[in-house]
């Protein structure tokens, strides 16, 4: 799929989603392809990607401050990070699915 037509059913700006595939590329998580064909698709499996993962290189890491907000925030930081280091990207595509009422099927 286009990453121009990701960005128009996601109401995202072009040059934001291309900035964010560009830190992922560069990062290792997607390698892209030039040329009619071309576009981004994933170094790894998506089942191997978590959403933690993607959510540090993009924003860096999670809580790094939360030691000096008090031991709650630390925790609540350490749940989130279990939360979405727990999640990867294929589970992600699969409850989107199952949220729009797409069938999976598996062999």
């Amino acid at each position: 799929m286009p990453i121009g037509e990701i960005a128009k059913r996601r109401n995202i700006p072009v040059q934001f989603l291309e900035s964010l595939f560009a830190n992922l590329r560069r990062a290792g998580i997607l390698q892209s392809q030039r040329g009619v064909r071309g576009g981004y698709t994933f170094a790894r499996p998506p089942a191997e990607v978590t959403v933690l993962e993607v959510v540090e290189l993009l924003e860096g890491e999670l809580g790094a401050d939360s030691p000096q907000a008090g031991p709650i925030w630390d925790e609540a930081v350490e749940a989130v990070k279990a939360v979405l280091g727990g999640a990867t990207i294929a589970d992600l595509a699969e409850r989107e699915a199952r949220a729009a009422g797409a069938a999976m099927y598996y062999i």
